[in-house]
C-alpha cells in the first residue's frame, strides 16, 4: 500500500489536534470526538480535579451509548485534491487496547464496544468535458497528489539514563518538521491508571537536533523545569515550530500548562521556516538526523521518546489507475 500502517495513529491524531486548533475549536466542534483538555498537573487523576476526564467519564458512565464524529488523520485525507474515478481505495482501522483508550483504577475491566461505524466520504459529479480533459492528460503524464506525509517514531530510553544520543532517527529523506515529546513506557503500552497522552518533562535540561552533524537550533534548548518560567524557549517552539509565532493564533496550551502534561518541542527544519506553508515546497534533502537529550536527574522509569515528523511527498496515479508512491520525490 502507498500509505503504510502505523501503530502510533493515536499519537499522530492527538499531536495534530493539540497543535493545530485553538480554544474556540477545542471547546466546540472537537467535542464531537470527545476532545476535552486534561487539567494540567492532573493528567493521571481519576477524579473531578481532572476536568477533561470528568467530562468524558460523565458522557460514557454506566455503559451509555455515545455518538462521535471525528476526522481521519491520514495523509491522503489531508490534501485538497479529489481522488480520480476508478481508483480502488481500502481503509483499515485497528482499535487500540482498552487499557490504552480508557482511564480507570488499576485492575479495572472496562471495555469499549463499537456498535456501528461509518466512513463519511464526499463524492463529486464531474462535468464530462473535464473528465475527457483528464483522460487526455493522463495519456502523457500521471496525476500528481502532493501530500504531507506524517510518521511517528518511538524510541525507548531505559531507566537510569541521564543523557542519551538517539542516532539515525531518520536516515534518508529528512523531515521538514519534527515534534518531540516523552511519555511513560507503561502508559504507552496501555495501563488503565495512566494517561498515555501525559507528555511529562522528566526534568529535561538539554535538547538539540543534529542533521548531518549540524546542530539545530544553533543554541540548544536548555530548560530548567525545576523552576517556574525557566522553560520559555522550549514552550515557544510550539509556536515558532508551527508557524504561528507572532500571529493572532494559538493552540490553547498556556505557558503555565506547558510543563504539566503538554511538554512537546517543535522544530521547523526548512531553510526559510516554511514547514507550515502550503504555497511552496522546499527541495527534498537526504541525510541522517540525530537527537541529543539530557535530563537533570537520571530517569526513574523507562520512557518512550515520540518523534512526530512531516515530509513533503507525492503520490501519482497513472491512466491505468495504478498508484505510485515515491517517497523520495
Amino acid at each position: 500500500p502507498p500509505l503504510p500502517p502505523s501503530n502510533t495513529y493515536a499519537y499522530r491524531a492527538y499531536i495534530e489536534t493539540l497543535l493545530n486548533y485553538g480554544s474556540e475549536a477545542k471547546t466546540t466542534h472537537l467535542g464531537c470526538s470527545l476532545w476535552h483538555n486534561d487539567t494540567p498537573k492532573q493528567m493521571d487523576t481519576l477524579t473531578a480535579d481532572n476536568k477533561g476526564f470528568a467530562i468524558r467519564q460523565n458522557t460514557t458512565k454506566l455503559g451509555k451509548m455515545v455518538e462521535m464524529v471525528g476526522h481521519v488523520h491520514a495523509d491522503l485525507f489531508n490534501q485538497e485534491k479529489f481522488l480520480m474515478n476508478g481508483v480502488e481505495m481500502k481503509v483499515k482501522f485497528v482499535r487500540t487496547r482498552d487499557t490504552f483508550s480508557l482511564m480507570a483504577a488499576a485492575g479495572s475491566t472496562y471495555k469499549v464496544k463499537i456498535v456501528d461505524a461509518s466512513l463519511l466520504v464526499r463524492r463529486m459529479k464531474i462535468n464530462p468535458v473535464v473528465l475527457l480533459a483528464h483522460t487526455k492528460a493522463l495519456e502523457t503524464t500521471a496525476a500528481k497528489y502532493p501530500i504531507t506525509r506524517s510518521d511517528v517514531k518511538v524510541l525507548t530510553i531505559p531507566a537510569g539514563v541521564q543523557r542519551k544520543s538517539l542516532d539515525n532517527v531518520f536516515l534518508g529523506q529528512l523531515p521538514k518538521r519534527c515534534i518531540i515529546g516523552f511519555v511513560s513506557n507503561k502508559a504507552f503500552n496501555g495501563e488503565y491508571a495512566s494517561n498515555p497522552f501525559n507528555f511529562h518533562h522528566y526534568k529535561i535540561n538539554y535538547m538539540s537536533l543534529y542533521i548531518d552533524g549540524q546542530q539545530i537550533p544553533s543554541k540548544p534548548l536548555q530548560p530548567d523545569f525545576t523552576q517556574e518560567g525557566l522553560y520559555v524557549r522550549a514552550y515557544h517552539t510550539l509556536f515558532s515550530g508551527t508557524g504561528i509565532h507572532f500571529l493572532n493564533e494559538g493552540n490553547n496550551v498556556s505557558r503555565l500548562d506547558y510543563p504539566h502534561g503538554y511538554c512537546l518541542m517543535t522544530f521547523d527544519l526548512t531553510p526559510d521556516l516554511s514547514a507550515n506553508a502550503t504555497t511552496h515546497w522546499n527541495l527534498v534533502k537526504n541525510g541522517s538526523l540525530r537527537i541529543e537529550v539530557g535530563f537533570q536527574d537520571a530517569l526513574t522509569e523507562t520512557v518512550n521518546c515520540l518523534v512526530y515528523a512531516e515530509f513533503d511527498n507525492v503520490i501519482e496515479i497513472d491512466k491505468h489507475r495504478n498508484v505510485i508512491a515515491d517517497f523520495n520525490i
